[in-house]
C-alpha cells in the first residue's frame, strides 16, 4: 500500500493498542540488529543475549544494516517478516518511521548503545562513555603527559561525542590547552587508526600519547608507531576502549577502557523480554559503569 496510508493506518492501531491476534505467535528468537557486524564488540554482546534468551528457550538471529550484504531498502520487512519475540537495535538509530513499524507489529525494540538519541518511548542500554573518556585522559596527565592526541569513533555517535566531552573535561580540569590538529574521528576500525595514527606521528611535534575509540583503532596505532619505528610505551603510549580479549594479547597489553559489553547485551535482552511480557520496565535507560584497566602501554613521556 502507499506509504501515507500505511503510516495513517499504523497510527489508528497504536491509537487503539491493537495487537495481532494470538492465533499469529511470534518466533522464538530474539533478533539482534547490527548497524554494522564487526569485531570482538559484537560477539561478546551476542553472548550476553544468548545467556538470557537460552533461560527462556529463545534462539538468537543476528541482522546488518549497513553491511555489505544488507539490503538497506527492505531490513525492517525482513526482521518483521520473521517476526521475532523481541528486536535489540545494536549501534543504530531508529527513525520514528521503524519505532511504529515494530509498534504496530506488537514487536518491542530495545536500543543497545545507539548512535543517535534514542526516541523516548525506546528503552535503551549504554555504558559511561563519558567516565570513560575522564579516566583515559586523566590516566595519562597524571603520567606527564601533555601533548596527548584523540581519535575518536564517528562523529554522529553519541558515545563517540561522550568519550570525547570526557577528555575535554579531563584536559580542561588540569589546565592543560587542546591542540584541536591532535583530534581525529574515524571508524572504530584497524584501519582508520593505522591512517590517523600514521598522520599523527608525522607531525614535527607528535603526541606522547593517543588516546583512541575503541581496541582496535589502538591496534591500527600500534602498527603505526611499527612502521615509524617508535616503541610503546617508551616513545607513546596508547589507550584503547572496550577491552576486547585480544587488548591483553597485544604487545604491550594494552591499557583501555573496559565496557561491560556482554553485561550490556544481557540487560538489553532482560529488558525486550520484559516489554515482550506485557510488563513496563522501572527505567528506560540504563547505563552500566566503565572501568580504566592500566597494562603496559601507557608510562610517563620520555624525557627529550
Amino acid at each position: 500500500m502507499a506509504e501515507d496510508t500505511r503510516e495513517r493506518v499504523e497510527a489508528l492501531l497504536r491509537e487503539h493498542g491493537y495487537r495481532r491476534p494470538d492465533a499469529v505467535l511470534p518466533a522464538a528468537v530474539l533478533e539482534v540488529v547490527f548497524h554494522a557486524l564487526e569485531g570482538q564488540a559484537a560477539v561478546a554482546i551476542m553472548r550476553g543475549v544468548e545467556e538470557v534468551a537460552r533461560t527462556r528457550e529463545l534462539a538468537v538471529g543476528f541482522s546488518e544494516i549497513s553491511g555489505r550484504n544488507s539490503d538497506k531498502r527492505g531490513w525492517v520487512e525482513q526482521v518483521l517478516a520473521r517476526r521475532p519475540t523481541g528486536v535489540i537495535g545494536v549501534y543504530a538509530s531508529f527513525s520514528p518511521r521503524e519505532q511504529a513499524r515494530f509498534a504496530a507489529a506488537g514487536i518491542p525494540l530495545v536500543a543497545l548503545d545507539p548512535t543517535g538519541e534514542p526516541l523516548h518511548t525506546t528503552p535503551s542500554v549504554g555504558a559511561a562513555n563519558w567516565s570513560g573518556g575522564l579516566a583515559a585522559a586523566r590516566h595519562v596527565i597524571e603520567l606527564g603527559h601533555r601533548r596527548i592526541a584523540v581519535i575518536g569513533g564517528p562523529v554522529s555517535f553519541l558515545c563517540s561525542r561522550a568519550r570525547l566531552d570526557g577528555f575535554h573535561a579531563a584536559m580542561d580540569e588540569a589546565g592543560i590547552p587542546v591542540d584541536p590538529a591532535l583530534i581525529r574521528h574515524g571508524r572504530f576500525m584497524f584501519d582508520d587508526g593505522l591512517s590517523h595514527g600514521l598522520a599523527l606521528l608525522k607531525f614535527r611535534e607528535p603526541p606522547t600519547a593517543i588516546i583512541c575509540g575503541d581496541d582496535l583503532q589502538a591496534m591500527g596505532v600500534y602498527e603505526a608507531a611499527r612502521q615509524l619505528g617508535l616503541r610503546i610505551p617508551d616513545d607513546l603510549s596508547v589507550i584503547g576502549f572496550d577491552d576486547i580479549d585480544y587488548a591483553q594479547w597485544m604487545g604491550p597489553p594494552l591499557t583501555t577502557v573496559r565496557q561491560p559489553l556482554a553485561k550490556m547485551g544481557a540487560t538489553a535482552a532482560e529488558l525486550v523480554l520484559m516489554l515482550a511480557d506485557g510488563e513496563e520496565p522501572t527505567q528506560t535507560r540504563v547505563e552500566l559503569a566503565t572501568s580504566l584497566i592500566v597494562r603496559g602501554s601507557t608510562a610517563p613521556p620520555r624525557r627529550a
